[in-house]
């Protein structure tokens, strides 16, 4: 059974990222002082919570959410919506061409991980010292969030400004970029600590918590987005290898509520249906402990897709599955997993359901090729019985998956020379979908290509895809003909942060923007 968890923001420390000379000069008189806050345990669990919280927010907020700003570029997703303005800046990050310097949703994203880094050296700064009882293990989850943000921040945008310590006054502010390179020894060791000390899965009581594993699995992950194969492969083996992680044998399964935070996850983010919310109360912009994204993200209502007889509910139709994820599903005669995943128009039509598009906009359903999604469904049994149901789904995202790092140890292997045990851990995957083991023959850059197609359908809608072609260098051939070019494997910084930035100029804008 869920856990109903309401984090409560550790924002009264969060005016330590503020540039207010107000701040640096005149302490507020409202709050507890640092020095002795951090003296009792309690504080120092509830600073914890806060990372955890504000992480709920990075993923779920309304229409900036990371988890749209990193799905939107691939090609196994469209932005969709009601038509070709709704929600201008995910549209954008969808088509390519127009990504502008002041996106919102990418300068929200880009603010918040930087909010969660702050929140985190706070925590990791003032424990330093301390002979508190849960000293180490706080540390090691601020060091391990700190690490996850800069990898999705060093990801999505290249060379970052770094910033490990709490600015002591107004003028330490400003922070030159650091390089890709410099910002991965950071994460790594951060990583290192982080593995140290984080208990076992099997020993975490709160579910929602990270874990040793989930600190192996992204320092294996880290490394391969570095080319380190041989120097990841031990991390992944160390997860493989711990009977606390597993593969659920259905893979329906790992999108039920009833599995949230189960064998399979290695980092998720938990939301709740029981906060109320309505279209009087809703927080736009704000914090809800609701998923509003999957109201977002259902199949679109106004008597456009009539979803009922499949046990769904509509919602406001972004991110639609694209004609060539569910071909690639069709090539493969994956059908456990397409269902899992996406049902075509023939498919829903012959369940009972119906689309008609005269009821969209000019007669067409914007970016709809065929298919609605299924994983991360607007499902009934996911939101609350009353009140405005769309509002309060409950619905985790799934970060990091063990079936992930089968994969990424897939990869390692293979790019190590290992094909054997590439096809061991590929073929784990495979089977959960219902699929025959690889051929033995297939090896070397064959059998690299299996992996990549194994991913395609098995991250799908997971906001891996595009960073992955990039770093394989595949994204120009998979994206030709989109309106993707080579300046969109790099968001553009913020114009906000550089011209708030003392040490950035316009010259320290990604290329292209």
């Amino acid at each position: 059974m869920k856990k109903a968890i309401y984090f409560i923001a550790f924002i009264m420390f969060l005016g330590a990222i503020s540039c207010s000379e107000d701040f640096t000069n005149n302490p507020r008189e409202d709050v507890q002082d640092l020095k002795t806050f951090f003296l009792e345990e309690d504080n120092v669990e509830q600073a914890v919570i806060g990372v955890y919280d504000l992480m709920q927010y990075n993923y779920g907020r309304d229409w900036h959410s990371a988890f749209l700003v990193k799905l939107l570029p691939g090609d196994d997703a469209n932005c969709a919506g009601g038509n070709s303005n709704d929600q201008a800046q995910l549209q954008d990050i969808d088509d390519y061409a127009n990504v502008a310097t002041s996106n919102p949703s990418i300068e929200s994203m880009w603010n918040l991980f930087y909010r969660t880094i702050a929140m985190s050296n706070l925590i990791i700064e003032n424990l330093a010292d301390s002979d508190v009882s849960n000293k180490d293990r706080a540390i090691a989850e601020a060091k391990f969030f700190r690490a996850w943000c800069y990898f999705e921040l060093t990801t999505m945008f290249g060379d970052i400004p770094l910033r490990l310590t709490v600015p002591k006054g107004a003028e330490d502010f400003g922070l030159a970029k650091s390089s890709r390179a410099d910002v991965y020894v950071a994460i790594e060791d951060d990583l290192r600590d982080a593995i140290t000390n984080l208990p076992e899965k099997s020993g975490v009581a709160d579910s929602f918590r990270v874990s040793k594993g989930a600190a192996q699995a992204v320092m294996g992950k880290v490394l391969v987005f570095q080319e380190k194969y041989a120097e990841a492969v031990p991390f992944f083996e160390s997860v493989i290898n711990n009977p606390s992680h597993d593969l659920q044998s259905n893979i329906a399964d790992v999108w039920s509520v009833s599995n949230e935070f189960g064998v399979e996850s290695l980092l998720e983010i938990g939301y709740i249906s029981t906060t109320g919310r309505d279209w009087g109360n809703i927080a736009w912009g704000g914090r809800n402990e609701s998923n509003l994204h999957i109201q977002l993200m259902g199949p679109r209502g106004d008597g456009i897709f009539g979803v009922g007889s499949i046990g769904l509910l509509n919602g406001w139709g972004f991110n639609l599955p694209t004609n060539k994820l569910a071909m690639a599903f069709d090539a493969a005669g994956d059908t456990n997993r397409k269902s899992a995943t996406l049902m075509t128009e023939a498919e829903l039509i012959a369940a009972g359901g119906s689309v008609d598009a005269s009821a969209a906009t000019g007669g067409v359903i914007w970016d709809y090729e065929g298919a609605i999604r299924i994983k991360y469904a607007t499902k009934s049994e996911d939101t609350s019985a009353d009140g405005v149901r769309e509002l309060n789904y409950s619905t985790n995202f799934r970060l990091l998956r063990y079936a992930e790092v089968l994969l990424l140890a897939a990869e390692a292997y293979n790019m190590s020379g290992n094909d054997p045990q590439a096809r061991i851990e590929l073929n784990k995957i495979r089977n959960r979908a219902g699929l025959a083991d690889i051929p033995s023959s297939t090896a070397g850059n064959d059998l690299f290509d299996a992996i990549v197609n194994e991913k395609f359908l098995e991250l799908a809608h997971e906001g891996q895809r595009f960073w992955d072609l990039v770093r394989w260098g595949r994204a120009s051939t998979e994206l030709s003909g989109t309106g993707y070019s080579v300046k969109n494997n790099l968001y553009p910084i913020p114009q906000t942060e550089i011209d708030k930035n003392s040490e950035l100029t316009a010259a320290d804008q990604n290329p292209g923007y």
